[in-house]
């Protein structure tokens, strides 16, 4: 790639798009583009093949998705696999059909089975059931990776699809319902110590910021603790969906967005796989730390960064999701990439982030 090559972020305001972006300008890269939602809706195929016909990207980075934690995949189950389908097809179709040179796709290690062997690598992928709550999303994830890879066989394109671990970082998702498990402890456990610091003016501005089901800082306590409660949120405690006992990997955003342009700019599809292999499957490549927290010790972890001295209880009645999720980035470190940012501090840095939204 070129500085001044042209580069579409599909997603460049998400979690992990706006961290690839802010990579590339600090990189040098001068010629990025990107579309919000409202300006071009990656579920319209007329609307995406426009916006290739006029913009002519050179480069595509697909970060774009309908993404969120545990009760949403459950609950949105059409949503989550024909959105993601819609936006796949639409993207890495218009990049085949404008010749684009290389697209690099993010999916999620939510495609490996529930009962993958740990650590998981590549190879493991459809050899056993999928984990129920989050199948769809998984289903869809993997027939992008699949269509990457089939392109690349039939036609020759670059296509390369990264398969990252629980992200966290700067412009996460903190909605108490849609939100994936760190950035949804952190608000629910933040709330908690206002209530029982009685910092009505935190707290005010919280949900001015973020309204929780249309209550904001304005209604009065009669209206907004039992919203809270609903999540689990009082003066005293806070409850967590689960046991406690499940295992999560954790990488920082912008390392996954670093990881992303190094891929990006060192990595080929022919180095995905080993020459000589009858079928060539497996292609895609795990980002990840190679370590995991359980989220009790993770609960632990934001607690003691915030000082929050109320209780931490688990309702046991609610799902776990897959007990263990740890990725083997073996293959990432052989291409020459490593993360460097541990969970204890990635932690402080994303509550500090946090308050800075408030």
């Amino acid at each position: 790639m070129n500085k001044d090559s042209k580069i579409y972020v599909a997603g460049h305001r998400g979690l992990v798009g706006s961290a690839i972006w802010n990579n590339l300008i600090s990189k040098g890269y001068t010629n990025l583009i990107g579309a919000t939602h409202q300006e071009l809706d990656l579920l319209d195929g007329v609307s995406v093949k426009a916006f290739f016909d006029k913009e002519k990207p050179e480069y595509v980075i697909l970060a774009a998705a309908h993404v969120g934690g545990i009760m949403a995949n459950n609950t949105y189950r059409a949503d989550f696999i024909y959105e993601n389908l819609q936006i796949q097809q639409n993207v890495i179709g218009e990049s085949f059909r404008h010749h684009v040179k290389k697209l690099l796709f993010l999916g999620s290690t939510c495609i490996y089975p529930r009962e993958a062997s740990q650590p998981m690598v590549e190879d493991c992928l459809l050899t056993s059931t999928l984990e129920y709550t989050n199948e769809p999303y998984a289903i869809a994830k993997i027939a992008g990776l699949k269509l990457c890879e089939s392109f690349n066989l039939q036609y020759g394109t670059n296509y390369i699809a990264v398969m990252p671990t629980n992200l966290y970082g700067p412009n996460d998702n903190f909605h108490l319902e849609n939100s994936h498990v760190m950035p949804a402890m952190i608000r629910k456990i933040f709330l908690s110590k206002c209530l029982m610091e009685e910092d009505w003016n935190a707290l005010k501005k919280d949900l001015n910021t973020r309204p929780v089901e249309g209550v904001n800082g304005e209604c009065g306590l009669d209206v907004i603790l039992p919203v809270l409660g609903k999540y689990g949120i009082y003066s005293d405690r806070v409850e967590l969906w689960g046991s406690g006992k499940p295992l999560r990997e954790f990488l920082w955003s912008e390392e996954m967005a670093d990881a992303s342009v190094f891929v990006l700019e060192h990595v080929d599809f022919k180095d995905t796989y080993q020459e000589g292999e009858k079928e060539i499957r497996n292609c895609h490549i795990n980002v990840g730390t190679g370590k995991e927290i359980s989220i009790k010790q993770l609960s632990e972890v934001i607690s003691s960064v915030m000082n929050y001295k109320g209780k931490i209880k688990f309702d046991t009645s609610k799902p776990d999701g897959t007990m263990r999720k740890l990725t083997d980035p073996s293959k990432l470190h052989a291409l020459g990439w490593h993360h460097k940012i541990e969970v204890e501090d990635g932690v402080k840095y994303l509550f500090e982030w946090y308050k800075t939204t408030l």
